[in-house]
């Protein structure tokens, strides 16, 4: 090996020695003092106070599962095959629920009526009529400006999202989403 080889070489491993040494000390520092540092930064000696924190509302699994039946009961009630999703205030999706002989299209579509109908607060029908002054408004990821979706509001505030797929109109999936939002007020 010439000379600067070897310079090189001890240089990297002295790099790497000290590297290792830092991060060794680093590692260690105590539960004790950790904890102390943490108590500083949430100025009290207990943790975080109370104004932290917010209080959400959302749907349970089985308000979900009712809501979506009552879609499809409706649906049945006119002879209608369609999908129904019901998706939480952040648009994960609760539970969907396929009606027998509804199109293998209606369930992604649900899925994207109720997110679109959640993240704006308002139906779908209201949203589609919107793009004529926004009509970017479609290429958000997720969403579907067709009738068919309808916000579950709390207090005026989104909490859920039911999208209907399925139906020969949006203005009839729209007409059973609404009869599952009705079925969660009772």
């Amino acid at each position: 090996m010439n000379t600067r080889t070897r310079v090189l070489t001890g240089t990297a491993l002295a790099v790497a020695l000290g590297a290792g040494a830092f991060g060794a000390v680093s590692a260690s520092a105590s539960p004790a003092s950790t904890t102390a540092q943490a108590a500083a930064v949430a100025g009290k000696k207990d943790g975080p106070s109370g104004k932290d924190f917010t209080t959400t509302t959302h749907l349970t699994v089985d308000a979900a599962t009712r809501a979506a039946q009552a879609v499809l009961k409706a649906a049945a009630a006119e002879n209608q095959k369609v999908t129904v999703a019901v998706v939480d205030r952040n648009g994960n999706t609760i539970v969907t629920l396929r009606g027998d002989g509804a199109g293998p299209q209606s369930y992604e579509s649900a899925q994207r009526k109720a997110y679109t109908a959640v993240s704006w607060n308002a139906p779908t029908s209201v949203l589609a009529g919107r793009l004529a002054q926004a009509p970017n408004l479609k290429d958000i990821p997720g969403t579907l400006f067709l009738g068919g979706g309808t916000p579950v509001q709390a207090n005026g505030a989104p909490v859920a999202g039911i999208g209907v797929a399925g139906a020969p109109s949006g203005d009839l999936d729209e007409k059973f989403a609404k009869a599952g939002v009705d079925a969660l007020g009772k």
